[in-house]
C-alpha cells in the first residue's frame, strides 16, 4: 500500500500527532535489537527527566548503518517536508529502555527551549518508533492531543518545559493519551506537542527509539560534528551528512571558512586556520 503523507499530514496538523502502524517489518526490528545490543547498559539517566531507571544511547545515528537507513527513512523525510524548511536537520538521535519501576517523565514539549512565544508553528517534528510493543502498563509515550496549538497563556503554570523535578499538574495528567501500538510502529509528532515518557508498571523494559528534526536554522541538541567522527560522516549518504549538519542554509549559515561544509570531510582538506603555520602561537 502506498504510504499516503497527505492523511499523516492532516493528523498531525489537527491533533499534532500521527501514528504508522507498519514502520519497521521484524528483519528491521532483529537489525535493531542486534545493533543497540553492544551499548545498552551504559548509560543510565541521571536525572528524573533522563529516568534513573532508564537506559540511553545518545548519538544513535552513527552506531550502525541500520539506524543510518531509518533516520533518514523516505517516509518521515516527506512527512518533514510538509513542516520544516529544506535542508531540515537532525537534532537528536536516541534509544530509550525503560526498566520495570520508572517513574513518568514530567510533561513536555521537545521544542520548548526555543525561546519563541506560543501558540507558533513547530521547529522541530520527533518520531519514536517502538521496538518493543507500547502498552498503558510499561511506560509509552503519552501525549495530550491537540496541544501543539496550545499558547503561552493556556500552559502557563501547567509545566515547566525541561525541569528535571517539575511536579505533575494534575489538570494535564487527566488529558494524557497512551500511546498504545505494536512493536514496529512508529509516532510522529509536532515539537510544540506536550507529551511524557510513561511509568512503566510492567515486569518488563521498554525498548524504543527516537529520532528528532529541526528546522535548519535551529541549533540541534546533540553536536553531531564532534559526537560523529569524521570519517563516519564521510561514508554516510549525502542526505544523511545534511542532516548532520554538512550543508548551507540559504545564504550562507553553516560554512566554513566561508567553504562548504563538505570540503572538511575530504581525505586532503586543511584546516584554512591552521593552513601555512608551522607552530601554534599559543
Amino acid at each position: 500500500m502506498a504510504f499516503d503523507v497527505d492523511a499523516h499530514e492532516q493528523a498531525l496538523r489537527r491533533e499534532g500527532y500521527s501514528i504508522i502502524p507498519d514502520f519497521l517489518d521484524a528483519a528491521a526490528l532483529r537489525a535493531v535489537r542486534e545493533g543497540l545490543a553492544p551499548f545498552l547498559g551504559s548509560h543510565q539517566g541521571r536525572n528524573n527527566f533522563e529516568g534513573y531507571r532508564t537506559e540511553r544511547v545518545y548519538t544513535l545515528v552513527a552506531r550502525g548503518a541500520v539506524f543510518e537507513r531509518i533516520t533518514e527513512d523516505a517516509r518521515i523525510m516527506a512527512i518533514l517536508e510538509r513542516f520544516l524548511m529544506p535542508g531540515f536537520l537532525l537534532t537528536a538521535s536516541q534509544a530509550i529502555c525503560i526498566h520495570p519501576g520508572e517513574t513518568p517523565q514530567p510533561i513536555h514539549s521537545d521544542d520548548s527551549f526555543y525561546p519563541i512565544p506560543r501558540p507558533r508553528p513547530a521547529i522541530s517534528v520527533s518520531t519514536i518508533v517502538a521496538v518493543d510493543a507500547f502498552t498503558a502498563e510499561n511506560g509509552g509515550t503519552e501525549i495530550i492531543p491537540g496541544s501543539h496549538d496550545w499558547s503561552d497563556a493556556t500552559i502557563a503554570g501547567s509545566y515547566d518545559g525541561f525541569d528535571a523535578d517539575a511536579q505533575a499538574n494534575p489538570l494535564l495528567e487527566r488529558q494524557l493519551k497512551p500511546t498504545v501500538m505494536p512493536a514496529g510502529a512508529c509516532v510522529v509528532f509536532l515539537g510544540t506537542l506536550l507529551h511524557r515518557g510513561g511509568a512503566n508498571r510492567s515486569a518488563a523494559p521498554r525498548l524504543a527509539f527516537s529520532n528528532q528534526y529541526c528546522e535548519p536554522w535551529a541549533r540541534t541538541q546533540e553536536n553531531y560534528f564532534l559526537g560523529v567522527p569524521a570519517a563516519r560522516a564521510a561514508s554516510m549518504s549525502p542526505r544523511l551528512q545534511s542532516l548532520l549538519g554538512y550543508n548551507i542554509h540559504p545564504p550562507f549559515m553553516g560554512h566554513v571558512t566561508a567553504s562548504h561544509p563538505l570540503k572538511t570531510l575530504r581525505p586532503d582538506y586543511v584546516n584554512a586556520v591552521l593552513a601555512g603555520r608551522s607552530e601554534d602561537p599559543g
